[in-house]
């Protein structure tokens, strides 16, 4: 279809035209995306890449040193949201930053084991 022929349409016509051309797109662009995620799912298969041995052989340098490390215990906790913990390793989450920030100090925030003393709870119970 030639532009001077959408062009002589009148304003009727152009939008059936509009909503057919919606509609037949959209059936397209759902077709496409299914293909799109079959070939997805494919690629996630493990067995895809030559079986167990041709994925094992890039996969098991990196896993079973990863395996041996100890799994890493919270070491402190946010009073306001105990869920929200922290280990100690990497970037200091934003709500302890906060609270550093407004003038605590990280022994605050210390998640205290169960023989260790606390400055806090040690005062009644000496043993």
């Amino acid at each position: 279809m030639r532009r001077q022929d959408l062009e002589a349409m009148d304003f009727e016509e152009l939008w059936l035209l509009h909503e057919e051309l919606t509609k037949i797109l959209a059936e397209k662009i759902t077709a496409e995306k299914r293909e799109l995620e079959k070939r997805l799912a494919q690629l996630n298969q493990p067995d895809q890449f030559g079986g167990a041995e041709g994925g094992a052989t890039e996969t098991s340098p990196g896993q079973p040193p990863r395996r041996k490390y100890p799994k890493v215990v919270p070491k402190y906790f946010n009073p306001l949201k105990p869920t929200e913990t922290w280990s100690g390793r990497g970037k200091q989450p934003r709500w302890l930053v906060a609270a550093l920030q407004s003038g605590h100090t990280l022994e605050e925030f210390r998640i205290r084991e169960n023989g260790e003393a606390s400055n806090r709870n040690a005062g009644g119970h000496e043993h």
